[in-house]
């Protein structure tokens, strides 16, 4: 503890706190559909599988916009930028509670575009508050800014209580003093410290086409222009993503061409698309698979979620000491094993909230190790590789839900779901067990490195020749 309190002293904790509020409440706002979804259901006819397309289109919505919030980082104000994220979350809020009835499953699409808004405040969050602090305590200090994560417990407490006795509706309108209360933080204490290129407004050109363009492709799978039913629904990340790295400058490109970016994404889709999917689908799989009540199964959506988010400063921490490649060679290895458990048995009530509680430990202790490796390997890039590799956790959090639906819908089982994503857990396991030698070379701290291959030994010899 005093280590913890010692490493928080060397830089500045109240803009590390305002960046913690901000992905907090942000991540609030982005999930809410799920608890609510239950609710939902009564008011406005859904199959599974469109249920699970709209508590996953704010997933994805903040996959995508989070490669262009982490553009803008590149060379406007965090705290600027977190002002207008938190103005823009708060629109579907705003809408719900004015209406009169309840709106169309369409208009919930569109809103839960906005909604997704919330979710990137996870690209300007973390460098901002990294900013702040050296690089020794990244792994520590991100893990606590991104423990904003934490903000789904409020959703299971929140606004499954307010649903039952006011209407779903309303009840979103209790994200309105959070997103208050943020900003007013956001405007006293937060501080970006990282150095800026010059203020480009094809940047926010590039976020404004980027949130216009969801709009428009979620209305356009949603009118089966891409295939309908299922197809359309696979097709919406690989479109949007393309979307994303259009509107990227041609420079910044050039990191999509790195074998590691490509497996850092596919580790970070696991790890946080596993934490975000589970949270926004775990209500439904609760009140599906187990017949639990909306309150109970938003209790013990809250639940998992304070576990997933309290130990990621825990994971973050421990790779700061045993490097993040060494710990997702383990956590890899328990999510693919815990998934492919639950697919095998598909346990009674006790061994199945067992597993899910398990699956969240493992998601955010892996959430924590994967991001102390970008300051490591990225230096300098942070808040567009932040962008990028939590666009990736997005992705993965929106097929989560989308083939749980699909899953449950054609074959009446989650089993499918569970061995799909042990699957891919499994794959990228054996991908970081072939790069772990050359990973170590710069993510290992560098007194455990061999003298050839320390950064002050190289250049003592530099200096030599």
């Amino acid at each position: 503890m005093k280590q913890v309190l010692a490493s928080l002293r060397c830089g500045n904790w109240r803009a590390l706190l305002a960046c913690f509020l901000y992905f907090d409440t942000g991540f609030t706002v982005w999930v809410m559909l799920g608890p609510l979804a239950p609710f939902i259901g009564r008011d406005i006819r859904m199959s599974p599988a469109e249920t699970g397309f709209l508590v996953a289109v704010p997933v994805l919505s903040a996959a995508i916009l989070r490669v262009t919030f982490g553009n803008l980082f590149q060379s406007y104000g965090g705290r600027q930028l977190a002002l207008a994220g938190i103005a823009l979350s708060a629109i579907p809020s705003l809408v719900l509670l004015v209406l009169p009835h309840a709106p169309s499953y369409t208009l919930l699409l569109v809103l839960g575009v906005f909604l997704g808004v919330g979710g990137a405040s996870f690209a300007v969050a973390l460098p901002m508050a990294g900013s702040n602090y050296p690089p020794r305590v990244q792994g520590l200090v991100l893990g606590l800014a991104a423990a904003g994560n934490i903000g789904a417990v409020l959703d299971g407490f929140l606004f499954p209580t307010l649903a039952q006795h006011y209407g779903w509706q309303r009840a979103t309108a209790a994200a309105l003093p959070l997103l208050a209360l943020t900003a007013l933080a956001v405007w006293l204490w937060a501080q970006d410290r990282s150095v800026k290129a010059q203020r480009s407004p094809r940047a926010l050109a590039g976020f404004a086409a980027a949130l216009a363009g969801l709009v428009g492709l979620v209305l356009l799978v949603h009118a089966g222009v891409f295939g309908a039913g299922k197809a359309g629904l696979l097709l919406l990340p690989p479109l949007g993503a393309g979307l994303a790295i259009a509107v990227l400058p041609r420079a910044y490109r050039s990191v999509l061409v790195e074998r590691d970016t490509w497996v850092v994404m596919l580790v970070y889709s696991i790890t946080f698309g596993g934490f975000v999917g589970m949270s926004s689908y775990v209500s439904l799989l609760l009140t599906t698979l187990y017949k639990m009540s909306r309150i109970d199964a938003g209790l013990l959506m809250a639940a998992f979620a304070f576990t997933g988010a309290m130990v990621r400063p825990v994971g973050g921490w421990l790779a700061d000491r045993v490097t993040g490649v060494r710990a997702l060679l383990v956590l890899l290895a328990a999510i693919s094993a815990l998934d492919f458990a639950f697919a095998a048995v598909m346990p009674a009530l006790g061994g199945g909230i067992a597993l899910l509680l398990c699956l969240y430990c493992c998601f955010g202790l892996g959430n924590g190790a994967t991001f102390q490796l970008v300051p490591h390997r990225w230096r300098g890039r942070t808040g567009l590789m932040t962008g990028i590799i939590g666009a990736a956790g997005g992705i993965g959090g929106f097929y989560l839900p989308v083939i749980m639906g699909i899953a449950q819908e054609s074959t009446g089982s989650y089993q499918m779901g569970f061995a799909t994503f042990g699957t891919l857990a499994a794959a990228a396991f054996a991908l970081v067990v072939v790069l772990r030698t050359q990973w170590l070379e710069w993510a290992m701290p560098a007194h455990e490195l061999p003298l050839a291959v320390r950064p002050d030994a190289m250049l003592e010899g530099a200096h030599a020749e």
